[in-house]
């Protein structure tokens, strides 16, 4: 595959998997759908323990989530049992229960990348937590990636696109050649890291109406230029497959080239990047603040 010059518009699938139905589910449909169209993308996965039952706190403590599980049809979306998990049920394993998936997705030419360790823990619970206990959850992530790919990794996505300047600095000696943390405009150097930032600057499905989604993403590209389009295994390999597929169709008209994210880090020239502070804030469509 060529390099890209700046002058190319580019989309990145950006596909973040949270969940063992995500897992399970999501990636083949997802796989099949990328096959179909003959395109590559970067897989974030989530490792370790699914707790997603724990979200049920969310539900009493922030209002937002509860408008956001019905308006996304959460029931639909994750199903029962995942809605359970950590709490009545016990919490199975993510990829780390998948190995031959994760060959899978590595053999068929798209890339795999560090999403999480306990996807939910860090999503609720990261600003309660010591140093200490993000240090044990890159370790124990880290180890597990390593396991099931033989090799480090090259990208931390952070859950929820959340962090805190503790977490930068401990992503910073993993070696990592760029995150993926924000939801930030244009790429750019973490002040605090000294790490290049690629950012997801389009809205996820479920932040959009979902009738409206094609037409609002195709609207954005026609501007041109780098995008990274944020996708979850559990909707669009889900119940908005079809959406999905319908985007990736009509994308094929724009001009546009859609590549995985390492190829949008080959575009950039970090010491060209500016160096800038993330800061947290509540976007559109979304129940909690997220880095921006």
């Amino acid at each position: 595959m060529k390099r890209l010059s700046n002058r190319e518009n580019a989309l990145a699938l950006k596909i973040d998997v949270d969940t063992a139905i995500g897992m399970k589910r999501g990636v083949p449909q997802l796989l099949s759908t990328l096959a179909r169209f003959g395109f590559k993308a970067t897989f974030f996965l989530s490792m370790g323990p699914d707790s997603s039952g724990r979200a049920v706190l969310q539900l009493i403590k922030n209002p937002r989530f509860l408008r956001k599980m019905i308006r996304t049809n959460a029931g639909q979306l994750y199903g029962i049992r995942t809605a359970l998990y950590g709490t009545l049920l016990p919490s199975p394993m993510v990829a780390l229960a998948y190995p031959e998936l994760v060959e899978r997705i590595l053999s068929e030419g798209h890339e795999v990348e560090f999403h999480a360790w306990d996807h939910r823990r860090w999503q609720d619970d990261l600003f309660t937590h010591s140093s200490a206990w993000i240090e044990e959850w890159f370790q124990k992530g880290i180890q597990a990636y390593t396991k099931l790919t033989g090799h480090k990794p090259s990208s931390f996505g952070a859950p929820g696109w959340l962090i805190d300047d503790r977490v930068l600095a401990t992503a910073g000696n993993y070696g990592f050649a760029y995150l993926s943390c924000t939801r930030a405009q244009k790429p750019f150097v973490h002040e605090i890291s000294g790490l290049m930032e690629i950012p997801s600057d389009l809205p996820c499905l479920e932040e959009t109406n979902v009738d409206t989604f094609v037409s609002t993403i195709l609207n954005i590209l026609r501007g041109g230029g780098i995008h990274v389009l944020p996708v979850h295994a559990e909707a669009e390999g889900g119940i908005w497959n079809r959406q999905f597929s319908q985007l990736l169709a009509m994308t094929c008209d724009t001009g546009y080239r859609i590549v995985p994210l390492s190829e949008i880090k080959n575009m950039l020239r970090p010491e060209l990047l500016p160096v800038r502070k993330y800061r947290l804030e509540l976007l559109p469509g979304r129940s909690s603040v997220c880095a921006v």
